[in-house]
């Protein structure tokens, strides 16, 4: 925010100015009363009078140092004890023989009885400041008081360089009272110096309280470097004693702005130079920029050559600024600034409750932000022409910022939260980078209208320019350019309500987010919940906008199932099934988790080789596939047959291994399918058979129907196609291949042209419709023609 809070500064330098004007008057007044409570003229004029002519010059000496001394052309007694001066020029010495002030008037009158003098016509002060001219008469120079002063030398050297702190006043109507030492007017005052020209209506000097008053219309022009200043006051008083001076009313305008306070004290050093300023009942800063700084109650204090040093704003500050399509509003109950060395605003402190609020509209979107904190610190940097811009923002003891974009009708709001919060800005004000440290959280809505939430230790984020995001179409989200998260990254991301998507969460030591596709990359053990699939990788890549998240480098995944108490149906069974693979994809849209590179699924005793395993979450289905014949889809899975050569008390089960190209596997129907595909063969391996064939079908018992209730296990294998059989040195050949678990029983099948055949070492070849092999005791069965035949074989059998 454009903040020219520097131009505190020109206030206190105008208003010191006005004040040295009054002061020195007060100053030279108090002194010029002392020639009429001294004397009487005429009377005893002649004591202490050298009658020149028609004139007088009159000197007053204290120690032997010059007071005054005054001059005048002519002196009339007039009736009822008046005097009339004529041509009156009164020098006034200061402390230590410094300074030389002048007041002339053509006509003064005096009034003897009264203790009342007053300048019957206009009157021009001189003034110098004390600190501007060495000491002048002292000691030996008294003789040189009485006279002119000196054309050369060292004296009028002072007096040139005294020119350049003369002050210059013109007034009418002055009266001085003796006895109270009151000097008051009521026409204009008008001064002039080197830094400027003012005026004010009325005017009132107290030399005994030291007191001086301008009563009202109190104006004044000067200038900071090149550029003009005007200052306004309804009312301004001042008093010798504690250098201190009250303005009510001031204004001050500048080119970039303006300052206004209902009730300013103003405390000086002797030197003149502000110590010290406090504004009460409603202080204000505006810019011309659209910038506004408001307190009740300000105070100020100023290093030498009036800069100030620091300052405090209390009762509710407010800072506002209006620039660039963007509204800031900030407020707190005080604030603490300080100033560098040139007098400019470098940092603030506000404190008891922060609250910053901005509004930013853009051809496409409006954008509400909300800043609160306990305290917060601002540092400003330099700005083009003479302005503050806002160049970070900290805040402790718990900051929250809020946003709220709304574009084409739909609001997404963000949340940024942390212990320790700091916002960078740049030239325009626009927010650029937001870093929060301790419990660091940001939470926001994806386009998919997701509800995402991101902590850690330390949260570092870069926001692109609005520009930069409308070109693009993004939403509040996509706001943010980039972000980093260190140390206990959790992301958590909900969908919407009725959405089809599953929740994710995500766990890492560092997470880097950018915004162009919004992706965000976990590394650190980085871990992913969802929906009941759980994977850790080296590396995580989630999309924020769709959820997906891609898993790089030595994957772990496990699948819970829909059942939260670790229940799958991933192949049948009940318990986790387990995934490693070189990598991994989780699509949100469909449910799908993609595993790619030496992937293998286990489930108990079940699992799946393949070099892509796709488990479809959402149907409930798994598919497995290769692109090629030497590394093919590979199956093992439990049977519940028992083998007749174990010993009796062994109820182990036996496996049925598979080989092929694409694996498809239906939960609903506990089915699988396998396909040649590339492999160009199926082969499958079960209770001492070997079949090959273009498909097998495995059928699984329901979960729960055998002993083993946790493994799923098969109830039938079904090989079709050019299937061809080999198990205890016979062969057989067919269409169809059905393997029985329940007997461990094969029967082999063909067409009407083509019926099924077997060979035998021993006995031959044998054929009918159908041929039965019976694991258990290796005889087999023909049938056909209404007749069936049971062939025994010799043939050495396969040891278990």
């Amino acid at each position: 925010m454009h903040l020219t809070i520097e131009r505190l500064r020109t206030l206190v330098l105008a208003t010191g100015v006005l004040l040295l004007a009054a002061l020195v008057t007060f100053l030279v007044i108090g002194k010029w009363k002392h020639p009429f409570n001294a004397h009487d003229m005429p009377k005893r004029l002649g004591v202490d009078i050298q009658q020149e002519a028609n004139g007088f010059t009159h000197a007053e000496f204290r120690a032997g140092k010059a007071v005054y001394k005054m001059t005048a052309s002519k002196v009339e007694q007039l009736k009822d004890g008046h005097f009339r001066l004529h041509k009156v020029k009164i020098e006034l010495y200061g402390i230590r023989g410094q300074g030389v002030d002048r007041i002339e008037g053509n006509e003064f009158d005096y009034d003897q009885h009264a203790g009342v003098a007053q300048a019957a016509g206009p009157v021009e002060i001189t003034l110098t400041r004390p600190a501007d001219t060495p000491a002048v008469v002292s000691g030996g120079a008294r003789q040189k008081a009485l006279g002119d002063m000196p054309k050369s030398g060292p004296i009028a050297a002072a007096m040139a360089d005294a020119e350049r702190g003369v002050i210059h006043i013109k007034t009418s109507g002055l009266t001085f009272e003796q006895k109270s030492g009151v000097v008051r007017t009521a026409a204009p005052v008008e001064f002039n110096m080197l830094q400027g020209a003012g005026s004010a209506i009325g005017a009132v000097v107290d030399s005994q309280n030291g007191t001086v008053v301008l009563d009202h219309a109190v104006t004044m022009q000067t200038h900071r470097g090149a550029e003009a200043v005007a200052l306004k006051a309804q009312h301004a008083e001042f008093n010798r004693d504690d250098q201190l001076c009250r303005l009510n009313g001031a204004e001050v305008s500048f080119r970039d702005g303006t300052a206004r306070a209902v009730e300013t004290a103003v405390a000086f050093n002797d030197d003149g130079s502000a110590q010290r300023l406090d504004a009460t009942k409603g202080f204000a800063l505006t810019t011309a920029s659209g910038g506004r700084l408001a307190a009740p109650t300000a105070s100020l204090v100023f290093a030498p050559q009036n800069k100030p040093a620091h300052g405090h704003l209390e009762g509710g500050v407010t800072i506002d600024e209006s620039a660039n399509g963007r509204a800031t509003h900030g407020t707190a109950p005080t604030a603490e600034i300080e100033f560098a060395a040139g007098g400019l605003l470098r940092s603030a402190h506000m404190a008891g409750g922060v609250r910053m609020t901005s509004d930013e509209n853009s051809p496409a979107a409006h954008t509400h932000r909300l800043w609160v904190s306990p305290a917060a610190d601002l540092a400003f940097r330099n700005a083009p022409h003479n302005q503050l811009s806002l160049a970070s923002m900290h805040g402790i003891g718990g900051v929250t910022v809020t946003s709220e974009t709304t574009r084409n009708g739909v609001t997404t709001p963000a949340r940024f939260v942390a212990d320790d919060v700091t916002g960078a800005f740049d030239a325009d004000s626009a927010l650029t980078a937001m870093t929060g440290v301790g419990r660091a959280s940001m939470q926001q809505i994806t386009q998919q209208g997701a509800q995402q939430t991101m902590s850690g230790d330390r949260l570092e984020a870069r926001f692109a320019p609005a520009a930069h995001a409308d070109a693009h179409n993004h939403s509040a989200a996509a706001q943010i350019d980039s972000a980093t998260v260190i140390g206990h990254v959790v992301m958590v991301q909900q969908p919407r309500s009725g959405a089809a998507q599953l929740p994710l969460r995500a766990t890492a030591q560092r997470a880097v987010y950018e915004g162009t596709g919004a992706w965000l990359h976990l590394t650190g053990s980085p871990r992913v919940d969802n929906g009941g699939m759980q994977i850790s990788a080296d590396k995580l890549d989630v999309s924020q906008e769709s959820g997906d998240a891609f898993a790089h480098g030595n994957v772990k995944a496990s699948w819970l199932g829909d059942n939260t108490k670790g229940r799958g149906q991933t192949l049948g069974g009940q318990g986790p099934a387990h995934v490693v693979s070189a990598e991994a994809q989780l699509h949100q849209a469909t449910g799908e988790a993609i595993f790619q590179g030496q992937a293998r699924l286990w489930q108990q005793a079940n699992s799946i080789w393949a070099p892509t395993i796709t488990l479809d979450r959402t149907r409930r289905v798994l598919t497995a596939r290769t692109a090629s014949a030497s590394d093919p889809v590979r199956v093992v899975l439990v049977s519940s047959s028992v083998s007749p050569r174990a010993h009796a008390a062994s109820s182990a089960p036996s496996v049925v291994r598979l080989r092929g190209g694409d694996l498809r596997y239906s939960d609903a129907e506990r089915k699988a399918t396998l396909l040649a595909g590339a492999a160009g063969v199926v082969i499958a391996e079960s209770a001492g058979a070997v079949t090959r064939s273009s498909q097998v079908d495995v059928t699984l018992l329901p979960a729960g129907s055998h002993a083993d209730s946790g493994s799923a296990q098969v109830d039938r294998v079904v090989a079709r196609g050019h299937v061809v059989l080999e198990s205890s040195g016979r062969r057989g050949w067919g269409e169809q291949l059905v393997y029985r678990s329940d007997d461990s029983s094969y029967t082999l099948t063909g067409t009407a042209g083509a019926p099924p055949r077997m060979t035998d070492p021993t006995r031959g070849t044998v054929s009918g419709e159908a041929l039965i092999f019976n694991s258990r005791d290796d005889s087999v069965i023909v049938e056909g023609s209404g007749r069936a035949t049971t062939t025994g074989t010799a043939a050495p059998k396969r040891k278990p």
